[in-house]
């Protein structure tokens, strides 16, 4: 399972450049080929009898984090729906667009994305894993949903779709996390009745209820057809709306019987059945007609699995498997109904079932099946809805008024869509491409063709899926004939209810307008303006423009933590033994550490309060050198250089004069102090709350098994890899978002150089600085120690296994290497100096990282295990090989390309908008001067 993620992964990376190659609408159909893939996989699955199919990776196992897959009765029904309606979509996608659309390749890469999204969120065994394909689905679903950007409809429609749907799902993963807290893992296979408990229950069915667009979150989904129509067949039939209901079949086994989950789900489903079909019989857009329909459809699903009991559960995947066939074919033949004849209004539609007799014979057999008419798969499904809450009077009743309105519904589809309606006027139709027609026929086609082996498939799942309820409720059973029975008697009074409907139309769309008292979207949009002006106000109190009030609150919100820890917690123990100092020197450096930080308090001058801080910082690094911790102490030498060097770059911009309004000594001092005495009291808590071993008598033993014999390049690159590369990724992120707060322009891929230099050499570097502001000896020192410089810091890359050094601190060594050519010789050289993109450092270095983890999945261990070997080369003899080398060139890669976006930003830029200043001051001087 995990290769055809990877898979469809690949696919989607790769399909803008296979659109560019072989055209946007070719690249689709071959796209296809990786939920087709998907489709034969699980299809080889039930042939070859191997269900539940697990397969499981260990990724981070002291964390007990896996990538746990499982393949199941329910898994393989969402697959199949997931991959076989997937690859029609994409067939169908490929004549629907025309060969013109822009944006065909990243359309078929967002679907193929999706839909490997899907696959792995169906088949995730692990809470946590199955919340990060939810939250992809939702990222790729906002993508398609706005796939045309210039539409506003389409953006307004792709951002609801994603404020409910992730609202919903940062709900349920505070629900994943209590149950994967009271069942001691996040193996939803090991789940038992026990581990679910009401506030649980609570948060994961407010996600799976967003998703599946359930009221009270039913707007959104109507919203969404703003979509391209292939992407409404796919999304909001067949896959990511069934998402949430999946969920609520997933988790029923272990939750269903309980009246916190039962009493809602069947509430609010039943609810939402009736009010989406309600809704339906007055939309003249057959596209929102079928939209509300499907809100409905969803209701009656998370009905049938909220109500927690074998029967009907094994209902609920009859009419998931049947409504996913007849709503995805109906969906794409409106798409072939809007080619042709230029509009989807059934007011302005008639005669279609003359002029396309085909698309009208498998509408009609699709919405047949949707308003439950033997002997189609909708009509299986039903009866055995009805049969299973046979001993439930209202939900019973629940249901049978909701098929009377979707038998309404299923009428007005079809009338408006090809009746001939009086006054009216035929319109011109094209004939619809094979493309488009055989896929919505074919699965129309399935909701007939699968109805005989209707016997086999609900063995199979109740078996496989409904057997593992605890409450067996009413008997059920999937056949074509159940005999003569209430279920039947049911049956005909909700075709005849839907009959009676219909025939009196027009009245029943008058009272709905009437009756419609609340508009849904305008109610959330009412709602987002109020947010919207909360977050405004909130803002104007909290964000100020002020570093030092944010600097503020934040030692508040400190101070705040420690005060309600001591408040709730308990007197804290902070007994522990003070060891003044082991050696004098100790003792010299902390004194002389102190005294520079009390000589901050008291200056004024923005520059000699850098240069005083930037003492402090390296008091600490001798601190850490006297303790024996010499890679601490180089990597803090280090940084604070960079650091006093970036404030340099930036106070360039800020006035040179005191700043006013500063807070007075006493309160800095008392809120220093403070914070200084939670920080250590918090120590000193945790210190002595220690129950287990301390885990630094384990990593001489874990750098010996890595072949690492500095045990802090040990701990950086193998014990903590994690940790290293999160961290990486998030001052890669923070660099980023920093730097392009300067720009006022377009950030340009390279740095304007400026004028060329002269014929004749005249300076010591690349570029120099404009005459009058050169300064001779620093060009001098950086010619002469530029090349020696990169030169240590390779060497200190290369021994950080083994001696002090590293990743971090070379790349910081060659920053500052490339620093001092830039200060030497301004924009011009650095950008001669580095004539990479700083993005392309960060990501070729983040890439090296990361990639390291495939690594230890590909030699069958653990993402990021460290491999390593010793090999004897001809000349160089002994060399020990290691992963663990190539993570640390991919960090020394990022720091570079970080300290270079540094320079770029807070230097080239700020150097452009200075001279930008000059050149225009002179200039209306000079217009000044000619004035007078």
């Amino acid at each position: 399972m995990e290769s055809l993620l990877i898979l469809h992964a690949v696919a989607a990376v790769c399909a803008p450049w296979l659109a560019r190659r072989i055209g946007g609408r070719r690249a689709l159909p071959v796209l296809a080929l990786a939920p087709a893939a998907g489709f034969g996989y699980t299809v080889w699955l039930g042939l070859s009898g191997r269900v539940p199919a697990e397969e499981v990776t260990r990724w981070a196992p002291s964390m007990g984090l896996a990538l746990a897959f499982r393949a199941d009765a329910l898994a393989m029904l969402m697959m199949a729906l997931v991959t076989g309606v997937g690859v029609l979509v994409l067939v169908y996608s490929a004549r629907y667009f025309s060969a013109d659309d822009e944006g065909l390749g990243r359309y078929g890469g967002v679907m193929v994305a999706f839909a490997g999204s899907m696959l792995g969120l169906v088949t995730a065994d692990d809470l946590l894993l199955l919340y990060v394909f939810w939250e992809l689905t939702t990222v790729f679903s906002y993508l398609l949903i706005g796939h045309d950007p210039e539409s506003r409809m389409s953006r307004q429609a792709a951002m609801k779709a994603l404020t409910v749907t992730t609202f919903g799902g940062l709900a349920m993963l505070a629900g994943f996390v209590l149950v994967g807290a009271a069942a001691g893992t996040y193996r939803i296979s090991e789940v038992g009745p026990g581990d679910v408990g009401p506030a649980a229950v609570a948060l994961i069915l407010t996600g799976a209820l967003a998703k599946s667009a359930v009221f009270p979150f039913s707007s959104w989904l109507p919203a969404a057809m703003a979509a391209p129509t292939p992407v409404s067949a796919y999304l909001h039939a067949a896959a990511m709306v069934k998402a949430g209901v999946y969920l609520v079949a997933r988790l029923g086994p272990a939750a269903g019987d309980l009246t916190e989950w039962r009493a809602p789900a069947v509430a609010l489903g039943l609810l939402t059945m009736v009010l989406g079909g309600w809704r339906a019989l007055r939309e003249s857009d057959l596209k929102r007609l079928l939209a509300y329909g499907t809100v409905s459809q969803l209701g009656f699903l998370t009905a049938l699995f909220g109500y927690g009991t074998r029967g009907a559960a094994l209902a609920g995947v009859g009419m998931l498997l049947a409504h996913a066939l007849f709503k995805a074919a109906l969906f794409l033949l409106v798409g072939v109904i809007d080619h042709a004849a230029g509009t989807r209004d059934l007011r302005e539609l008639s005669g279609l079932g003359r002029s396309m007799p085909w698309v009208c014979a498998a509408a009609v057999l699709a919405g047949a099946s949707m308003a439950g008419v033997p002997p189609l798969a909708g009509f299986v499904g039903k009866e055995a809805a009805f049969e299973a809450l046979s001993g439930a009077p209202w939900p019973l009743a629940g249901v049978v008024a909701g098929s009377a309105l979707t038998a309404a519904y299923t009428l007005r589809f079809l009338w408006g869509a090809f009746a001939a309606k009086p006054g009216v006027e035929g319109r011109p139709v094209e004939r619809p491409a094979a493309a488009t027609f055989v896929p919505a026929a074919l699965l129309a086609a399935l909701g007939l063709v699968l109805v005989p082996f209707s016997s086999w498939y609900g063995h199979a799942m109740e078996t496989g899926y409904a057997a593992f309820f605890r409450d067996p409720g009413h008997a059920a059973h999937l056949a074509v004939w159940s005999g003569v029975g209430l279920p039947l008697l049911l049956s005909a009074v909700a075709l005849a209810g839907g009959v009676a409907l219909f025939l009196v139309r027009e009245p029943v769309a008058r009272m709905g307008a009437r009756l419609h008292l609340v508009d849904s979207g305008q109610a959330y949009w009412a709602l987002i303006r109020r947010l919207d002006r909360l977050a405004i106000q909130v803002t104007g109190v909290i964000q100020r423009g002020s570093v030092p009030d944010y600097l503020v609150l934040a030692l508040l919100a400190t101070i705040g933590v420690g005060v309600f820890s001591v408040t709730y917690g308990g007197t804290p123990s902070l007994v522990s033994p003070v060891v003044w100092w082991e050696r004098p020197e100790q003792l010299v450096v902390a004194l002389l550490t102190i005294a520079a930080a009390v000589v901050a308090l008291f200056a004024r001058a923005s520059i000699f309060l850098a240069v005083i801080v930037g003492f402090t910082g390296y008091g600490t690094a001798l601190l850490f050198l006297v303790h024996g911790a010499p890679d601490l102490a180089l990597t803090q030498f280090l940084a604070e250089t960079l650091s006093l060097v970036i404030f340099a770059l930036v106070l360039r911009r800020l006035p040179i004069d005191p700043a006013s309004g500063r807070l007075a000594l006493p309160l800095r001092a008392a809120l220093g102090l403070a914070v200084a005495v939670v920080a250590i009291g918090a120590g000193m808590e945790a210190k002595n709350a220690r129950s287990a071993a301390p885990v630094g008598g384990l990593m001489e033993a874990a750098s010996r098994e890595a072949g690492i014999a500095n045990i802090v390049s040990a701990v950086i690159l193998d014990i903590r890899a994690w940790d290293t590369l999160g961290e990486s990724s998030v001052l890669i992120v923070l660099t980023l978002g920093v730097t392009s707060l300067v720009f006022l322009r377009r950030r340009s891929y390279a740095i304007e150089r400026g004028e060329p230099p002269p014929a004749e050499r005249t300076h010591w570097l690349a570029s120099a600085r404009p005459a009058g502001k050169r300064q001779v000896p620093f060009e001098i020192a950086a010619r002469l120690t530029f090349h020696t410089v990169l030169l240590l810091s390779v060497f200190l890359l290369f021994i950080g296994h083994s001696g002090v050094g590293g990743g971090f601190a070379g790349g910081i060594v060659a920053g500052l290497a490339i620093t001092v050519r830039y200060l030497a010789g301004g924009r011009s050289e650095l950008a001669v100096a580095l004539p990479v993109h700083a993005g392309v450092l960060m990501g070729v270095g983040l890439t090296l990282s990361a990639g390291t983890a495939l690594i230890g999945l590909l030699a069958g261990q653990a993402a990021l295990d460290m491999l390593a070997t010793d090999v004897t080369l001809p000349v160089l003899g002994h060399v020990h090989l290691s992963t663990g080398l190539l993570f640390d060139i991919g960090v020394y890669l990022s720091v570079i390309g970080m300290v270079q976006d540094v320079l770029r930003g807070l230097g080239a830029e700020l150097d452009r908008q200075i001279d930008a200043g000059e050149g225009a001051e002179t200039d209306a001087r000079a217009g000044a001067g000619e004035e007078g």
